[in-house]
């Protein structure tokens, strides 16, 4: 007979930092918290935030997943969020790492208080699921921008009312994030009374400088 458990155990997270490039010292900036997709890294979600107009005002915190393995056939390190297997699990560590990061940020760098959380594709249900889970805890979060995958199923219409506006877009040749999910999820947000702002891309399932314009007027609108 074979029994199944699950015990918590430590590792370490990484993440990247980029200061504001335009000249804000000693005053206090925005903090933009981006998520990667499925076998990406950290260095790809960075580059994606870079291309947002208006970026260098903010602090820029890109974030790894905690699985990291070999892209095939290569020697590029990539990372994963989460799979099906300890889903729960998962999601509980996802957002236990995403506060760690932002508690350490927040005490190396002069920030105003303001986030808002970006993802790509797997990286979109992190960046729903850590802004409902710090806006609830501090009530900081400023908006969500969101690109090729969908809300995550277990936010209901209360933890999304935390997120007071989104950003979501989709490739209207992406496989991945079909009409009718990327319509529910739209139908969702405005339901819970979020501020919510539709982007339809002539792309495929790809991060492309149409959605970084639409991203930088969406946050240079609202702040």
């Amino acid at each position: 007979m074979v029994t199944e458990r699950s015990i918590a155990a430590g590792t370490h997270g990484r993440y990247l930092v980029e200061a504001p490039s335009t000249p804000t010292a000693p005053a206090p900036c925005p903090v933009l918290v981006g998520f990667h997709g499925y076998a990406e890294s950290a260095e790809i979600e960075l580059d994606r935030l870079r291309s947002i107009p208006g970026a260098g005002g903010w602090l820029l915190v890109s974030v790894q997943g905690l699985h990291p393995f070999y892209r095939s056939r290569s020697e590029d390190v990539v990372a994963g969020w989460m799979t099906r297997q300890d889903r729960d699990l998962a999601i509980a560590d996802n957002l236990a790492y995403t506060a760690a990061v932002l508690h350490a940020v927040s005490r190396e760098w002069n920030t105003d208080g303001r986030v808002v959380f970006s993802g790509f594709s797997q990286g979109v249900a992190m960046a729903f699921r850590a802004a409902a889970a710090s806006a609830q805890a501090a009530g900081t979060v400023v908006a969500v921008v969101a690109l090729g995958g969908d809300v995550p199923p277990e936010l209901d219409s209360v933890a999304l009312a935390r997120i007071p506006a989104v950003l979501i877009g989709r490739g209207t040749r992406d496989g991945w994030y079909g009409t009718e999910t990327f319509d529910s999820d739209v139908q969702r947000l405005s339901a819970a009374g979020v501020h919510v702002e539709a982007a339809a891309l002539d792309a495929g399932h790809e991060w492309i400088d149409a959605f970084s314009r639409a991203a930088g007027a969406f946050l240079s609108r609202r702040w």
